[in-house]
């Protein structure tokens, strides 16, 4: 993830099916219940215990496709913490269960297990006073701790929620991970039973509600390769390669929608003084548009297939390459309205607690159940934080206990019928 959010929404979305359509909570009158009281006071109580457990999560390695063992340290918190039916399903997320007096509304509340470092990096958290500093401190092993946080603050109120909630950890959020968790409860483990979702991501207290979509390719150029002197006049994959991302640096893309486009990473050659057999570049595009994503990605298409024409034309066929574009990631777009009542109990919940509670936009877990027409958000977990996906991640723990706050609320919110 990348971006900031926060807490807080106590309600409502829309759905097509009347059993699970919802209207905006009054939050000031959620506050008001003994039981609601019980638990926001235990949340804040328990802050120092939520904190412990956000380093014990991160120091445990989850480096992109290799969540396992910080998965089963969850799947742990998640039973100790009292959720029921706690299981790992076949992609890898942990779920665990708390019932409520009816099934539905169902709301599935998560946060991520992966991080964007590789195997190997040094997790180690270290604390200055109230600074955090750590890989993945803040993203997302804030998340992590708060929804086990918000578990155990609902059981210590003794608060009966009228929906039910699943609470998950989900693998492959970031990077090449492609959303992979989070597609398979939707398409598999929780299939056609979630109502509302929401994805807790990071710091500060935005609302995203709005999915960022991307279409991720590797684009590989091959040829026949050789000596740079006694071979020359052969079709160069690099010369090709170049000629795509000039291409690909020149389009024009509008300010509104926002869409962008980046080559990320490149390689291929052998030698200085070789001919190359193989060129490749990582292409990220990206819109909050659909429609304008597509339009990108065609042209991006073109721009590719044009450089493989003028680089097999310049040198007269001679050592034709070849090549190959591979989709390599594709996150969906999506979309709340603004006036939606998810959005609209988020802002009321932010105003409750007395914190700033910005709309933004942003690429999460999200935007799956946004794409399918689910009610869903993502938000932060109180705190302030710095860095994300760099060494130096660090993670202000001031008033962080007013993140965890707002996620009791906004569980309690978003299970009202």
């Amino acid at each position: 993830m990348h971006r900031r959010f926060v807490v807080v929404i106590a309600c409502l979305l829309l759905l097509a099916a009347p059993a699970t359509a919802q209207r905006a909570t009054d939050v000031a009158r959620l506050i008001e219940q003994a039981p609601v009281r019980a638990a926001l006071d235990a949340a804040r109580a328990g802050e120092a215990a939520t904190i412990e457990e956000q380093i014990r999560l991160c120091e445990i390695p989850a480096p992109p496709f290799k969540e396992a063992e910080r998965a089963r340290a969850y799947a742990e918190a998640f039973r100790a913490a009292g959720l029921k039916n706690v299981r790992i399903d076949k992609e890898g997320n942990v779920l665990g269960e708390r019932p409520g007096r009816a099934a539905r509304p169902h709301l599935v509340f998560s946060a991520h297990l992966d991080t964007v470092f590789a195997e190997g990096t040094d997790v180690r958290v270290t604390r200055n006073g109230t600074l955090l500093r750590g890989p993945g401190i803040g993203d997302d092993c804030r998340g992590l701790a708060v929804l086990v946080a918000v578990a155990r603050a609902l059981d210590a109120g003794q608060v009966e929620t009228a929906g039910s909630v699943t609470f998950v950890g989900t693998v492959g959020e970031e990077g090449l991970g492609d959303l992979r968790g989070v597609k398979a409860l939707f398409a598999d483990t929780l299939k056609g039973r979630v109502d509302r979702f929401v994805s807790v991501d990071g710091d500060g207290f935005g609302i995203t509600h709005i999915g960022v979509g991307s279409h991720r390719y590797r684009v590989t150029f091959r040829g026949a390769g050789g000596h740079s002197y006694d071979n020359f006049g052969v079709a160069n994959p690099i010369h090709a390669l170049g000629r795509a991302m000039s291409a690909i640096a020149d389009l024009q893309v509008p300010a509104d929608p926002r869409t962008t486009f980046s080559v990320g990473r490149i390689g291929g050659g052998t030698s200085i003084n070789a001919i190359p057999a193989e060129a490749w570049m990582e292409v990220d595009l990206r819109s909050s548009d659909a429609a304008a994503l597509d339009g990108l990605d065609a042209r991006f298409q073109r721009a590719v297939q044009r450089a493989l024409t003028l680089e097999n034309d310049r040198w007269a066929q001679k050592g034709r390459l070849t090549l190959a574009i591979d989709k390599v990631g594709d996150r969906p777009a999506g979309r709340i309205p603004r006036d939606a009542p998810i959005v609209q109990t988020a802002l009321a919940v932010t105003k409750a607690l007395g914190v700033p509670g910005p709309l933004s936009e942003a690429s999460t877990d999200a935007n799956v159940a946004m794409n399918l027409g689910i009610p869903a958000i993502t938000v932060g977990s109180g705190g302030r934080g710095t860095g994300y996906h760099s060494l130096q991640e660090t993670f202000d723990t001031v008033d962080s206990w007013k993140g965890t706050q707002a996620m009791v609320l906004l569980v309690l919110g978003l299970t009202q019928p």
